[in-house]
């Protein structure tokens, strides 16, 4: 079951979706049960984020995450495709699927903010697997999953930001559900509170040639990791497996447009060094897993694994495709494995055109979380 390879497909369901929906069929934001992580509880973003660090030689040392103690700003977090519910949206119930992703996405962003990801009555994968076989049942109602972010997004506005400047992060569906809230943010003082989007694993277009078309172009792509009110996204690639002709991400077909590309290292000051921050054994049923990261040694104990040095990220524009392209940097003369998993594969067939999506956040996990605590200082500077 190809289980996380899905959640791209939602992007393709979502750019068609309207911008809002009956709001008095949303659940209730004020009740803590409605949300899949809030601060000061003990959830899926408490989780366990410490890391074994292996080095170019093989050596291996443990780090643990220690968040600041003053954490000033906060982070709304949307999730991708990972319902397994049976119907066409899922329910609002938090299975092992929507945990997990909290865990290994949204975790991590506690270390400089507060964190919080609603719940929502997501496209599930049983939809998607049906319209992407061609079928018809069950009907996802598009519309309902986007009113319920939309009103979790204002009850957080009006119960809980208190003044505090936020970073919206998503991936995939949740890219893509982001990116119409920003759509339907038109007055100065919501969008002053936003210090950054980073949407990730989605397409956002923007016209080279007018400066006011494109998808919500009154934000403008990060230039600067001291900069703020700006968009960061970009669809990850192996630079030499480069998005193919018809693929999902890194392409448009409307004329005069083009896909946004913004490299959280490069912005940054790092260049092309990435600080990535993979889950140990892998990312899921729909990739190969990760057997040993030091040959013949043991997986470590930890949830994640940081391998200094050995990934490199670039923002390519190439053969009219616009995408982060990511080097391995393996050494054969070391014990440290020379390659990472996360291709998406059916079977024994990869499948290019969905490139590094599984790993659209891993592969610069060090770096978003770093540049939302270099976006904040910004924000708060210009206060």
């Amino acid at each position: 079951m190809m289980r996380f390879a899905w959640m791209a497909a939602a992007l393709l369901v979502f750019t068609a979706a309207p911008a809002s929906a009956d709001e008095t069929s949303a659940p209730d934001y004020s009740q803590d049960a409605a949300w899949l992580c809030k601060p000061e509880r003990i959830d899926a973003c408490a989780s366990d984020q410490s890391i074994t660090v292996v080095d170019a030689k093989g050596a291996m040392r443990a780090e643990a995450l220690v968040p600041d103690a003053d954490r000033p700003f906060d982070c709304f977090y949307v999730y991708p495709t990972v319902s397994n519910d049976p119907g066409g949206n899922s329910d609002m119930s938090a299975n092992a699927e929507e945990l997990r992703v909290a865990h290994a996405q949204a975790a991590r962003f506690r270390k400089h903010c507060r964190v919080f990801a609603p719940l929502y009555r997501q496209i599930t994968l049983t939809a998607l697997r049906s319209l992407m076989a061609g079928g018809t049942d069950p009907v996802p109602d598009r519309a309902l999953a986007f009113g319920d972010v939309q009103a979790a997004w204002k009850s957080y506005l009006a119960n809980d930001n208190d003044g505090r400047g936020v970073v919206l992060i998503g991936h995939s569906q949740g890219s893509g559900m982001l990116s119409q809230l920003l759509e339907t943010m038109t007055s100065a003082e919501e969008r002053a509170k936003v210090v950054s989007a980073l949407l990730i694993g989605t397409n956002v277009e923007r016209s080279a040639s007018d400066p006011a078309a494109g998808d919500f172009a009154w934000m403008p792509a990060c230039t600067s990791a001291d900069q703020h009110g700006c968009v960061v996204t970009y669809v990850t690639f192996r630079d030499d497996v480069p998005p193919p002709p018809g693929s999902r991400f890194g392409r448009t077909q409307n004329a005069g447009m083009h896909t946004l590309c913004v490299n959280p290292a490069a912005l940054l000051g790092k260049g092309a060094q990435a600080d990535a921050i993979f889950s140990t054994g892998g990312v899921g049923t729909s990739s190969k897993p990760m057997t040993e990261w030091v040959v013949g040694e043991p997986l470590p104990t930890t949830n994640f694994v940081s391998v200094p040095g050995m990934i490199e990220a670039r923002c390519e524009d190439r053969g009219g495709a616009n995408y982060l392209a990511v080097t391995v940097r393996g050494d054969a003369t070391d014990r440290r494995v020379d390659d990472i998993t996360g291709d998406v594969y059916a079977g024994e067939r990869r499948l290019d055109d969905w490139g590094l999506h599984l790993l659209d956040m891993p592969v610069v996990m060090g770096d978003l979380v770093e540049l939302t605590r270099r976006q904040h200082a910004s924000w708060a500077a210009a206060r």
